[in-house]
């Protein structure tokens, strides 16, 4: 996707705004007790936070685990995000993968619940460190 400055500030407050209403409607499956689809909403909330801060950081990615690999390399391994973050990305993408694919696997309360609040922290940490890049270029 090559973008222009305009073009990509819209694309990364777009998925930032997305991730955000991801996660709510991962609060909102969860009283149905849904996990598969909770999971996969929790995935998909972190996914488009991170992708929304690679690139805001102009970091092409074609697949999921580009954004994992991205992720790691750019600011996990520095320190800009914690291990812990790259774990539970990780995890939430494992999930994700498991519940959507896999025929003899069902996803518990116990699994996915611990997950939520995490995962909305790792939204909040990501969405500021995207928003201070985003400072950097304008």
């Amino acid at each position: 996707m090559s973008l222009d400055e305009q073009g990509r500030y819209d694309v990364v407050i777009y998925r930032l705004e997305k991730a955000r209403q991801t996660i709510e409607q991962a609060k909102t499956i969860l009283a149905l007790g849904y996990w598969e689809i909770v999971a996969n909403r929790l995935y998909y909330a972190a996914y488009y936070a991170a992708s929304a801060l690679l690139i805001a950081n102009s970091i092409r990615v074609k697949s999921h685990e580009g954004v994992i690999q991205q992720l790691g390399l750019h600011f996990i391994k520095p320190g800009l995000l914690s291990n812990d973050i790259g774990k539970l990305y990780r995890q939430l993408f494992t999930f994700r993968l498991k519940g959507d694919y896999e025929d003899n696997y069902n996803l518990t309360e116990e699994q996915v619940a611990p997950m939520i609040e995490p995962t909305e922290q790792l939204i909040t940490i990501i969405s500021n460190l995207t928003r201070q890049a985003l400072d950097k270029r304008s």
